[in-house]
């Protein structure tokens, strides 16, 4: 007795089901990698605009405060941001300031506060670019007189 025309049908709808499973466990997979990788990125993105911050000094009237010049740092992002000189660099008319040549009166700052932050430097009178970069590459830069 020969193999018939059904037992044919069979063979063909078993591997066309192997082959539909595979397909699909593939595109389940894609998918989900597709899936945690915007996850991921959405979380990247909305860290990045929960972290910012501005310079709130008045550009022609920088304070002095024991040999310091003192900036105003105010959080307008929408977490607590740490100050420190890890978290924060300084760049002052184009040059890195060395860490020791600035610091925070505080070590964190809530959404809307302000800080204080003393940079020294020896600067002559003129036009200055104060450029501070924080968390998330984050950066403001602020134009002055002395």
């Amino acid at each position: 007795m020969g193999f018939s025309l059904t037992g044919t049908h069979v063979i063909f709808f078993i591997a066309s089901i192997i082959v539909a499973g595979a397909v699909s466990g593939v595109f389940i997979a894609v998918t989900m990698n597709v899936s945690n990788s915007f996850s991921e990125r959405g979380d990247r993105v909305q860290e990045q605009l929960d972290t910012d911050f501005e310079i709130i000094n008045d550009p022609n009237e920088i304070p002095t405060s024991n040999g310091y010049y003192v900036f105003y740092l105010m959080n307008t992002g929408g977490k607590r941001l740490l100050t420190t000189n890890e978290t924060f660099h300084i760049f002052l008319d184009g040059e890195i300031a060395a860490v020791a040549n600035y610091h925070f009166n505080d070590t964190y700052i809530q959404p809307s506060e302000v800080t204080e932050m003393h940079v020294i430097a020896a600067l002559s009178g003129g036009s200055h670019i104060l450029r501070v970069v924080g968390p998330q590459a984050i950066d403001d830069e602020f134009n002055f007189m002395i």
